[in-house]
């Protein structure tokens, strides 16, 4: 049982570091168009039609990608009192009551998500003239991945391998 929790936390960490090179690709592009759309409106006097709808998409992309991402490796802004104060009888009840939580949030995420997508499939954006369901499928892919990450937080809980990256965080 060991083995497979952490064969699975292994698999989640190798999704995670292929999503965190996604998620600088997707930066770069942001950062790239945007500067190009300064240059070429300020300097050339003529703006790109289509870097402002692409900067926007990538941005909503790294926004649900980067959630998740942070919600792996506990990133995200949270209230950590309780845990804090608790022993670690009640502060491992508590992080598996989140995990819980997160996994009932992002199955209702994934369930419409993919709802919203399919009814925007026949949209398409104005400059670059893609499907809409590009832009609303961010929604389930993120969604998908915070999922993932709670199955890899509590496979790595379990099998006893929390502590011991904390405890090579701290030294």
């Amino acid at each position: 049982m060991q083995r497979v929790l952490r064969m699975t936390v292994r698999a989640v960490d190798g999704i995670n570091l292929a999503v965190g090179w996604v998620l600088a690709g997707l930066l770069l592009v942001m950062t790239v168009l945007i500067s190009w759309q300064v240059f070429a409106r300020y300097v050339m006097g003529n703006s790109l039609s289509f870097s402002e709808e692409v900067s926007r998409f990538s941005m909503v992309w790294m926004t649900m990608l980067g959630a998740a991402y942070a919600y792996r490796y506990g990133s995200l802004i949270s209230v950590d009192l309780l845990e804090t104060l608790s022993g670690p009888k009640v502060s491992r009840a508590l992080r598996l009551i989140v995990a819980a939580a997160s996994c009932v949030f992002a199955y209702v995420l994934l369930t419409q998500g993919v709802n919203i997508t399919s009814r925007v499939s026949m949209q398409v954006a104005p400059s670059t003239r893609i499907s809409m369901a590009w832009l609303y499928a961010a929604m389930p892919a993120g969604a998908g991945l915070v999922l993932l990450n709670a199955v890899g937080i509590l496979a790595e809980d379990f099998a006893g391998l929390r502590k011991t990256r904390l405890e090579g965080e701290t030294a």
